[in-house]
C-alpha cells in the first residue's frame, strides 16, 4: 500500500495510547491519525478520518472494543480499514470474538515493538496477524476440551451436512487436501465447500470461518 500507514488509536489506558503514538512517530512509514479512549469515539473517529488501522483495546468503557470492532468492519464506507484487537491477554473467548466480530489481529499489549509494527504493515496490506500465544492458547483448549462461551452464529443451520463436515474439519487445523483424504474427495470440492460455507456466514476468511464454527460450538 503506497504512502504511510495511517492509525487510529483507542485504548482507555493513557500510558498505552502514549507508548503506541511513541512507537508509531519513530517508525517511517506509519503516522497516527488520531487518538481515543472510548468504543463509541473509537467508531465515530474511524467514520470520520477512515485510517488504514485501527488498533483498538478490546476494555474499552462506552462499548468494549469487541462491538467496536463489529460496527467498524460492518460499516461499508469502513471496507478498506482493518482492525487490530489489543488485548492484555489472549483468552480464547476474547480471541475468537474479535475475529468473529471481523478484526483482522489479535495482539498482546505486551507484543515486543518490532512485532506489533510488523503485525500493522502486514494488516495494513490486507493480511491478518494473530499473537503466537493467542493461537497456541486456542489449540491447547481446542485439545483439552475446556469448557467455553458458545455463541451459534445465526446461519449456521445453513449449512448442509457435508459443509459442516468440511468445515469441522477445518477447524480442527487441517488443510484442503488432508480433508479431501479423509471425505474421499477431490481438493478443489473442499474449497468448493468451504466457499459456500463462507458465503453463507458471511466469513471475511478462512480465518473467520474457522472461528465462526468453533464459536459455535461444532468443534
Amino acid at each position: 500500500m503506497p504512502g504511510l500507514v495511517s492509525v487510529l488509536i483507542a485504548d482507555e489506558q493513557d500510558l498505552v495510547r502514549l507508548g503506541l503514538r511513541a512507537l508509531l512517530a519513530a517508525a517511517d512509514d506509519c503516522t497516527v491519525a488520531g487518538e481515543v479512549a472510548d468504543g463509541l469515539a473509537a467508531v465515530r473517529e474511524a467514520r470520520r478520518i477512515r485510517p488504514d488501522v485501527v488498533l483498538i483495546g478490546n476494555r474499552l468503557p462506552g462499548i468494549d472494543g469487541i462491538e467496536a470492532t463489529r460496527r467498524i468492519t460492518a460499516d461499508p464506507d469502513l471496507a478498506a480499514t482493518n482492525v487490530v484487537v489489543l488485548a492484555a491477554s489472549g483468552f480464547p473467548d476474547d480471541v475468537t470474538a474479535a475475529i468473529c466480530a471481523g478484526a483482522h489481529g489479535f495482539l498482546h499489549k505486551s507484543t515486543s515493538p518490532a512485532d506489533l509494527l510488523t503485525g500493522i504493515r502486514t494488516i495494513a496490506r490486507g493480511g491478518a496477524s494473530l499473537d503466537p500465544s493467542a493461537t497456541r492458547t486456542l489449540i491447547e483448549r481446542f485439545l483439552d476440551g475446556a469448557p467455553r462461551v458458545r455463541v451459534p452464529h445465526p446461519r449456521i443451520g445453513d449449512l448442509t451436512r457435508r459443509e459442516r463436515e468440511v468445515a469441522m474439519l477445518a477447524a480442527q487445523g487441517r488443510n484442503n487436501g488432508e480433508i479431501a483424504a479423509q471425505l474421499f474427495l477431490s481438493p478443489a470440492t473442499v474449497r468448493t465447500h468451504i466457499g459456500r460455507g463462507m458465503t453463507k456466514l458471511g466469513a471475511r476468511d478462512r480465518a473467520q470461518f474457522v472461528a465462526f464454527v468453533y464459536q459455535s460450538g461444532l468443534v
